[in-house]
């Protein structure tokens, strides 16, 4: 009688992606570039949008978040106050310090439990604050959009309705142009029209191995 032989075979586990991190200062078309990124196949993680839905779904943060900031923090029908915590934190850099610690580490769980599920080699977060908080460290690269100072203006003036001054102010508040484009693993110059923008962010894209 033939002996039946069975065989334990063992299943390689999954690779797992490799984290692209993409940012840009305001006025850069870092959303647009996400958009195209997803048109190529690959998947964004939007931190900011996952942010403002995580502020009004976790119950822990709401508690938190009104501690630091006060009742205010929420509006009447219990949703996030934007504008009265950007106006409560712009000029204040130990509070916008202390909301960021209470905000980021409930993103970074939400966006570790996104990457489990991501099939694709690469995978993109796209957040604004990547340099700043040092977020391009847990990144396999980092991948910055960036444009002259004067175009990035006329555009956020023409997009948000905003003054000359205002705009300057915002810009004021992020991290030289000059200083990311030195961190950065790469860089999309978006300084002339879409179709250069997609070219530039397909040939990048596809340049990371």
């Amino acid at each position: 009688m033939e002996e039946l032989h069975s065989e334990t075979q063992q299943t390689e586990p999954e690779p797992s992606p490799k984290i692209i991190g993409l940012t840009g200062g305001i006025g850069s078309g870092k959303t647009t570039v996400a958009r195209f990124i997803e048109e190529l196949g690959f998947p964004v993680y939007y931190s900011d949008d996952r942010a403002k839905t995580i502020v009004n779904d976790d119950k822990d943060l709401q508690i938190r978040i009104k501690e630091l900031l006060g009742e205010q923090s929420y509006d009447k029908n219990g949703l996030y106050d934007r504008k009265f915590v950007a106006d409560k934190v712009f000029n204040n850099k130990e509070l916008l310090q202390k909301l960021n610690e209470i905000i980021h580490p409930a993103v970074r769980i939400d966006f570790e439990n996104w990457v489990q599920k991501q099939t694709k080699y690469l995978v993109f977060k796209e957040t604004a604050l990547l340099f700043e908080l040092k977020l391009n460290r847990q990144c396999y690269k980092s991948l910055l959009v960036t444009a002259e100072d004067n175009i990035r203006t006329k555009r956020v003036m023409d997009r948000d309705q905003k003054t000359y001054r205002e705009v300057e102010t915002i810009m004021e508040k992020q991290m030289p142009e000059k200083d990311k484009i030195k961190i950065a693993d790469c860089v999309i110059y978006n300084n002339t029209n879409l179709e250069d923008l997609k070219e530039q962010t397909e040939k990048i894209v596809f340049s990371i191995e």
